[in-house]
């Protein structure tokens, strides 16, 4: 079946795309909430359910989770439409919250975030193919540009929400109050897509999606030993090694072929927006204790810090949105300023200079995100074939999930192993965002839909 989009459009909140737009950007938003606000009442929740050791389980539970649910999500999206498996996400998330939110001790709780994974990870990818068949291409940018800001909004008031439901009222209603509000936005989200072809598939069954299912799990648990082995320092070293050696064994089943060696086009994408958002993420861990440490800043002071950055990317992601600049000027120069914003933040080490520079820094850092990330997303859907945008859009999802902690992990690592030294730490995820500078050419060019490169290499 041919792939019908609409022909005209004046923009993503105009009368025939409002209901849907905002039901879109209000399920992301949630899903943001979520995660932003758990790692805030975490410490809450495992004290009163007497969890402590299971505290980190509680977060690679739901990272696990989410990349075989983003597996299965692409691929299901593909062949039956994004609305089933919006719907089964949806299903899933409620599920997921209540468990938690009911948990009479922390083993039920981590089930829940598991169950929570599954479903975010499904309604993350599915929405990906929502927007490639109802949204006309000229309107893809603005839609990401909504999404992006649909996270940095609960990045700034969510850990403050959370904080004082868990101190003031009980922080079982941070999962059961966002739950009452997923289905009214899930419904809102499916009127949007009353009379518009969203729901027929458009490519044939896989044959070898359960064999894609057993990489993703063992991708998965790489992830989570990778995770939660760098946490335990010295202890976790052979969790770490493990995981390292599982992942270079699974992963590149799941990602584009040709991407671990950055093949020209497509494959690309995987890795470039997993090096520029996990350089980022990684940074975005030592920066507060640097500047707590080093620089004496309160834990609100240096939140601000990074609440700058995530206003940076909101900003970045608005004005990629207007199409005032080109896709690999976005790309490049987006990596560029992740680059100079990590190298700029470290100068911070030096007591002479002034602590303006940290906001400028990640200001300009947050700049660079905003304007890469959604990029890569819309030439990601105008580079995929009909069929293709869902399991597409999925490598590119678990590409930068994985990348993320294993450049959260190895950054941590070499701050332990080098007596804390911040320099070292933050010197290699500049490194890394340097190497999605040097990607970016031969991912935005000219080239012929499809998930393999060209002639050229």
């Amino acid at each position: 079946m041919t792939m019908t989009v609409e022909k005209s459009a004046t923009g993503v909140v105009s009368p025939q795309y409002r209901a849907l737009s905002i039901g879109l950007v209000a399920l992301v938003m949630l899903v943001a909430f979520e995660a932003m606000a758990v790692a805030t009442a975490m410490p809450v929740v495992a004290r009163e359910l007497g969890g402590m050791h299971l505290y980190n389980l509680a977060f690679s539970a739901t990272l696990a989770a989410s990349v075989i649910a983003t597996v299965l999500g692409g691929r299901w999206s593909d062949v039956r439409g994004p609305l089933q498996p919006i719907a089964a996400g949806v299903a899933g998330f409620v599920a997921g919250l209540l468990l938690a939110g009911f948990a009479p001790n922390m083993e039920v709780f981590v089930a829940g975030r598991f169950v929570q994974g599954l479903g975010a990870g499904l309604i993350q990818v599915s929405l990906y193919v929502v927007i490639a068949r109802v949204y006309p291409g000229s309107l893809h940018p603005k839609v990401f540009a909504l999404f992006s800001a649909a996270w940095v909004v609960p990045s700034m008031v969510g850990p403050a929400i959370a904080g004082f439901v868990a101190q003031n009222i009980d922080w079982r209603w941070i999962f059961i109050g966002v739950s009452l509000i997923v289905i009214p936005s899930a419904l809102l989200l499916w009127r949007g897509t009353a009379g518009r072809q969203v729901s027929d598939g458009i490519a044939a069954p896989a044959p070898g999606l359960g064999r894609k299912l057993v990489w993703a799990t063992l991708t998965a648990v790489a992830a989570a030993l990778i995770q939660y082995g760098s946490a335990l320092k010295l202890a976790g070293l052979p969790l770490l090694l493990a995981g390292i050696v599982l992942l270079a064994v699974a992963l590149p089943r799941l990602l584009l072929p040709g991407s671990l060696r950055a093949a020209r086009g497509l494959p690309t994408a995987p890795v470039l927006r997993g090096l520029a958002f996990g350089s980022l993420t990684a940074a975005e861990v030592l920066i507060p204790l640097m500047l707590i440490n080093e620089r004496g800043l309160t834990a609100t002071g240096a939140g601000l810090v990074l609440t700058v950055g995530a206003l940076g990317w909101s900003t970045g992601s608005w004005i990629k949105g207007r199409g005032t600049i080109s896709h690999l000027a976005a790309i490049r120069g987006g990596a560029a300023m992740i680059t100079a914003g990590i190298a700029l933040v470290t100068l911070v080490l030096i007591d002479s200079l002034p602590l303006a520079i940290a906001f400028v820094a990640m200001a300009i850092a947050g700049l660079g995100i905003g304007a890469l990330h959604p990029t890569v997303s819309v030439l990601v859907l105008e580079m995929s074939k009909e069929g293709e945008e869902g399991q597409n859009t999925a490598a590119v999802g678990v590409g930068e999930s994985v990348f993320t902690v294993v450049a959260v992990a190895v950054s941590g690592a070499l701050f332990t192993a080098t007596a804390e030294n911040y320099a070292i730490g933050l010197s290699f995820t500049a490194v890394l965002a340097a190497v999605a500078f040097l990607l970016a050419p031969r991912f935005a060019q000219s080239r012929a839909a499809g998930t393999m490169e060209g002639a050229a290499s």
